[in-house]
């Protein structure tokens, strides 16, 4: 047995996973459950480390990002994108954003494809290989986001580990690394282009083909299964894999997940994950908004109490870490190589957009989120609204997307009302809802414009009628202008709700070839392409 005093001495170099001073097969002397509790101890000494490091940034939040932009600009004024706005002139933020443009991925998409082509020194100076593939919603279009190694780990390996270190710092008597964590990982590809190797997969897939090799020892299921492309053999490869194992925690986006519970659950013939994984206490989760799952979630997790964390892990950085138990507001995240910029919602589309900094942000406004990386995106809205919730320290809540709204008639409905009201339609109605989406109805034949929801229920309401009415009121009285568009159906009638038949969401992404944790169901649209698919699909199956 290894002494704790021994364990003090041992040289862990955690970024890049090596144990140095033991000779060569040191991991392969003493059994898996001896490895297991030397990591987990290390483990355990640098995350109550690094929490003091993030109070400090919590402190000092405008002095970091101010020396990160610094950084940024430095390391990126050799670059060709560096000298084409001429970086090693600029000396504050104002010239910055008066001479580099906002971009989205459109604008930067000619650079990126030369970097998968095998060019470098375009958008960043160090070498990248690694692409990660984002879809976002279900568009046929897939963008494919660079990551740098700075990136891979000063920002989505530093936030898992963050991520880690706060639920320890909140939950101090945590058993977390007495068990196996269960990751819920997509899937990548190889491609070969001259002569050198580039890496192209969801986000999830690029972290854990990353992974140390110690992480093989905490982490279920393998690799391989972890990494596997088709959906649905991967599932039932999970649960196979890992019934057996004794999982105290769970990553993953909450739609998927609980695919993979409810297939344990028809495998084990058991009546809840608990009497599966007894000592099963945490679910990581991001992604997508996780309260219409946590009824669900709760009916396959009971008692004893199960904690939730929820994650702020985008394809182009990993932003926040819910840091309070009982809150979901997620504390930004400063030190990650990524410096912010916000643009309130009203603002975007306008000409030359001014954005704020973080030392002008107003709470409950509503902003779209504008980052500069360490993987070389300058100045790029990555499509997210958020809103802060507390100014001190910077904690926020995702809201909505740019591009995810419905506005028909000026109702401006955002996926956070929707969400909100459907919460409140539930909660009286005592229904559950396991994915919906929606759309508008436009005017047609002297019938006035409507929105259009597609719902499918875990438990469906009594009466949906009434649950159309619940949900049409609660609109009212989260968005005024929804309401003036509604007063006595002069613009809008009331929304047309339709209960949709159990898993019909995941046979239409199957359809589409969109199964997978990095697909997500667009919440709202501002347009029929998706109600009008879901509707065929149905239709076709009748």
């Amino acid at each position: 047995m290894i002494s704790a005093h021994r364990l003090f001495y041992i040289n862990f170099d955690i970024r890049d996973a090596s144990f140095k001073g033991f000779p060569n097969g040191f991991r392969n002397t003493f059994p898996d459950e001896l490895n297991m509790a030397l990591i987990h101890s290390v483990l355990s000494w640098l995350m109550k480390q690094r929490f003091h490091q993030i109070e400090l940034f919590m402190k000092y939040p405008h002095e970091v990002q101010e020396e990160l932009l610094k950084k940024l600009l430095a390391s990126a004024k050799g670059t060709e994108w560096g000298h084409k706005y001429d970086y090693s002139t600029i000396q504050s933020f104002e010239t910055y954003r008066e001479r580099v443009p906002l971009n989205d991925y459109e604008s930067l998409k000619p650079y990126i494809n030369r970097l998968r082509a095998g060019e470098q020194n375009i958008l960043w100076n160090t070498d990248i290989r690694w692409f990660a593939k984002s879809s976002g919603t279900t568009s046929d279009k897939s963008k494919f986001i660079p990551v740098s190694q700075e990136a891979l780990e000063e920002c989505h390996m530093k936030g898992g580990k963050d991520m880690l270190s706060i639920y320890c710092n909140n939950y101090p008597d945590t058993q977390l690394f007495d068990g196996r964590g269960l990751a819920m990982g997509g899937s990548h590809q190889i491609t070969e282009i001259s002569n050198s190797s580039y890496y192209d997969g969801d986000l999830s897939a690029i972290i854990i083909q990353n992974l140390p090799f110690w992480a093989e020892f905490i982490r279920v299921p393998k690799r391989s299964v972890a990494l596997m492309g088709e959906w649905e053999k991967k599932i039932d490869l999970m649960a196979r894999t890992t019934i057996n194992h004794d999982v105290t925690s769970i990553s993953g986006v909450p739609s998927w997940t609980l695919l993979l519970l409810k297939r344990i659950l028809e495998i084990t013939e058991k009546n809840s994950i608990r009497e599966v994984w007894p000592n099963l206490e945490v679910f990581f989760h991001g992604g997508v908004n996780f309260s219409p799952y946590r009824s669900q979630f709760r009916d396959l997790i009971p008692s004893p109490a199960m904690n939730y964390l929820e994650t702020y892990n985008a394809s182009e950085g990993f932003f926040g870490i819910q840091d309070q138990p009982g809150s979901n507001d997620m504390l930004l995240m400063l030190d990650y190589g990524i410096y912010y910029e916000f643009l309130p919602v009203d603002r975007v589309g306008d000409d030359h957009p001014e954005t704020v900094t973080l030392d002008r942000v107003e709470s409950d406004t509503h902003y779209a989120l504008i980052i500069t990386s360490n993987s070389g995106l300058w100045r790029y809205m990555i499509g997210d609204t958020i809103r802060f919730t507390s100014l001190n320290p910077y904690r926020i809540r995702i809201t909505g997307r740019t591009k995810s709204f419905i506005n028909a008639v000026g109702e401006e409905l955002i996926v956070d009302n929707a969400e909100k009201a459907l919460a409140i339609a539930c909660m009286k109605c005592r229904a559950e809802v396991t994915e919906f989406t929606a759309g508008p109805i436009y005017f047609d034949a002297g019938k006035n414009a409507a929105h259009e929801w597609l719902i499918e229920f875990e438990s469906p309401p009594a009466n949906l009628e009434y649950f159309t009415e619940t949900l049409d009121n609660a609109l009212k009285s989260l968005n005024s202008d929804y309401e003036a568009k509604r007063y006595h159906n002069m613009v809008l009638r009331s929304p047309v709700v339709r209960a949709v038949p159990k898993n019909t969401f995941y046979r239409w992404f199957r359809k589409k070839n969109k199964l997978g944790g990095q697909n997500k169901i667009p919440r709202l649209a501002n347009h029929r392409k998706y109600l009008d698919e879901i509707l065929s699909l149905l239709q076709e199956e009748n």
